[in-house]
């Protein structure tokens, strides 16, 4: 069997959140715009997890029934086909760690021409994160691709396959993959988790390839995927322009430590449908970059987490205007501020890890889903390494698979 466990020892050292909050009120003068700087890693660990599905089957000739119990074990099978295939490759599986983010602030700029908008924003990634799994495939034409919860597509018009067949189409490589995507960031939620995917498999397939593509050339080559692609090859915080896709990176303007909650009612925001109704002539006048200035030399505050997409957004989902509202007037002063990330539907409230307590208690919110989190940065030449300890009230347990 032929596998690569990437296993990396690092040290950054950073204020913490309260130390922060103490020196808010002193100036730094350096600029925290800087070129961006090729970076990624990956690791492997097995965590194994299957679902059972029981079945009644009768027999024809005879009343009685038989109890048939199959038992589906993804990671088993994935783990088997590595064994059979590319024995002597440097490289048969690979377990990475794929997280989402936020938008600090999101200005909408512009109308182009293309009928796309453009916006110049304050991507950063947190710490809640699906998990991919790849494994070499014996298959010469087609990945297969599972997953743990229901209505996610596993066919081309995933960002997944989508992404693994750009890699080929630029590289000529002739791998495919099994990958099973393990789901844990809410659809429709503007987190990015969709990307973050496209980003994921596109590093992960460089590293079966042993990094036929520069990391530059991937990130590149993944603003044919999707606008918010490109973002999670910068280092975890970027400033972000144009469509999403011209990505400056920047050192983290906030303490990591900075707790946070994630609440996402069950509907969702139709991006289409929030940027028909946006109005530019009603978006915030401020210059972003003095946004962000003020949150590398102040931190986080109500004032500087400005999202241009909030007000359409909350024309399409009146309940989601309802749940910021509500979250602000219960908080007092228990967030340093509350805002939707990127076309909704996620209200991220800064500065705790806890819901208010009526999330728990109105009946209205019983299916919303909460997760707590902090941000997220990675090292040069790693990928995102995932928390030692995680949290999230929602766990799918549907199972799809697509797998000839």
């Amino acid at each position: 069997m032929a596998s690569s466990h990437f296993l990396c020892s690092h040290h950054v050292f950073l204020p913490s959140y309260n130390s922060f909050k103490k020196s808010q009120s002193q100036s730094q003068s350096q600029s925290h715009l800087s070129l961006f700087k090729p970076n990624g890693s990956s690791s492997f660990h097995s965590n194994s997890q299957f679902k059972r599905i029981r079945a009644m089957a009768s027999d024809s000739n005879t009343p009685t029934r038989r109890k048939v119990e199959v038992v589906y074990n993804p990671e088993e099978r994935i783990n088997k086909l590595a064994d059979e295939v590319d024995k002597e490759a440097p490289l048969s599986r690979l377990t990475l760690f794929s997280p989402c983010k936020v938008n600090v602030f999101l200005r909408i700029t512009n109308k182009r021409e293309d009928g796309f908008h453009d916006l110049a924003s304050l991507f950063h990634v947190i710490s809640l994160g699906d998990i991919l799994k790849f494994s070499l495939s014996p298959s010469k034409t087609k990945d297969s691709l599972s997953t743990n919860v229901s209505g996610v597509p596993l066919d081309d018009r995933n960002l997944i396959i989508k992404a693994l067949n750009l890699y080929r189409k630029k590289t000529g490589s002739e791998k495919f993959f099994w990958i099973h995507l393990d789901k844990k960031v809410p659809t429709g939620a503007g987190l990015g988790g969709g990307s973050s995917n496209a980003a994921t498999a596109l590093w992960a397939a460089n590293q079966f390839n042993g990094c036929l593509a520069t990391e530059k050339e991937l990130q590149e080559w993944s603003s044919e995927i999707g606008s918010d692609v490109p973002f999670f090859f910068s280092q975890g915080a970027a400033y972000c322009t144009g469509r999403g896709e011209v990505v400056q990176n920047i050192p983290p303007p906030v303490p990591l430590d900075i707790p946070m909650v994630l609440i996402k009612p069950q509907q969702a925001c139709s991006t289409a449908e929030v940027y028909k109704r946006l109005r530019l002539d009603q978006t915030s006048k401020v210059d972003p970059l003095t946004l962000l200035e003020k949150i590398s030399t102040n931190g986080i505050s109500q004032d500087v987490c400005i999202n241009d997409l909030e007000p359409p957004a909350f024309e399409v989902l009146p309940s989601l205007r309802r749940l910021k509202q509500r979250v602000n007037a219960a908080s007092r002063g228990q967030y340093d501020a509350v805002f939707m990330s990127g076309s909704g539907s996620t209200i991220v409230g800064i500065g705790s890890p806890d819901p208010p307590q009526f999330v728990y208690d109105d009946e209205e919110y019983n299916d919303v889903f909460l997760s707590e989190a902090n941000f997220l940065t990675r090292e040069a030449n790693q990928w995102y390494r995932e928390p030692a300890s995680t949290s999230a009230s929602t766990s799918p347990s549907n199972f799809s698979r697509s797998i000839d």
